[in-house]
């Protein structure tokens, strides 16, 4: 481990488990808080993926260990807490990264999977900051840091109404966190995703990756590295005066219209 950024900070990082290449969010915000010296609570549902999270951490001398747990159960969530208190004395940093497609237009999408990427995408959230602000707070308080999506913010490339409903709601439950936990020295902040490759999205074609790294500004692609750097600046003190905003990592895709990029996309 090489930089000190969180030297003495307390993290879980929720959905830390590793699908390979390329890395998800998740991952990579664990790899970077242990390598700024946090101590890492891995929280992910899949052992497997959360073990391998576990011997990389471990392979670069970091502090982490792992928790199971389906987030959208308020038990487990609970557990959660009582874990990270009982294996390390408190907590400073919560990052939330759960998330599951969600699909469809409004006249399209069924029942079941309104209620699967609620449960998943915006509940899940909702329960983990319920019980970690109270130990955050005891520990003298911290960051909490959302991964929303640009779509939380404007239509998206694909037509996904649960998933963009979810991430609008990531982004306004952390605004009003950020509002109702100030004095608790707590700063609550969204991270909004634009067209990353990561591995939430690896299915997507060549011709298809290339469009959407044309459509930035920048004309390049990004990955869950430029994510999770973001979230070490935001979970670090060096942020300790950022609260209630939502940070896009999208290459400047929200600073275009359509018209705006046209040329790019064109050659």
């Amino acid at each position: 481990m090489e930089n000190n950024r969180l030297a003495g900070k307390i993290a879980i990082v929720v959905g830390a488990g590793s699908s390979g290449e390329p890395a998800g969010t998740g991952y990579a915000a664990a790899m970077l808080f242990a390598r700024e010296g946090a101590k890492v609570l891995l929280v992910d549902n899949n052992q497997e993926r959360a073990e391998q999270s576990l011997r990389d951490i471990n392979d670069a001398d970091g502090v982490a260990s792992i928790f199971l747990a389906d987030v959208t159960q308020e038990d487990a969530c609970i557990g959660m807490i009582e874990a990270c208190q009982a294996r390390y004395g408190g907590l400073h940093i919560l990052f939330n990264n759960v998330a599951t497609y969600g699909s469809g237009k409004i006249t399209e999408v069924s029942d079941a999977h309104i209620d699967e990427t609620l449960a998943i995408n915006l509940k899940s959230m909702m329960l983990t900051c319920k019980h970690a602000v109270p130990l955050m707070a005891a520990s003298g308080g911290g960051s909490i840091i959302n991964i929303a999506s640009i779509d939380g913010l404007r239509a998206g490339f694909s037509a996904n109404v649960p998933y963009a409903v979810t991430k609008a709601g990531a982004i306004q439950m952390s605004r009003v966190m950020a509002v109702h936990h100030g004095r608790d020295n707590i700063r609550v902040n969204a991270i909004a995703p634009g067209h990353i490759h990561g591995a939430f999205v690896r299915h997507l074609n060549d011709d298809t990756r290339a469009l959407r790294r044309k459509a930035g500004p920048l004309g390049t692609e990004g990955s869950a590295w430029d994510v999770a750097w973001a979230a070490v600046f935001l979970a670090s003190d060096e942020a300790r005066w950022i609260s209630g905003v939502v940070l896009p990592i999208d290459a400047g895709l929200l600073a275009a219209t359509p018209l705006s990029v046209l040329h790019n996309i064109l050659e």
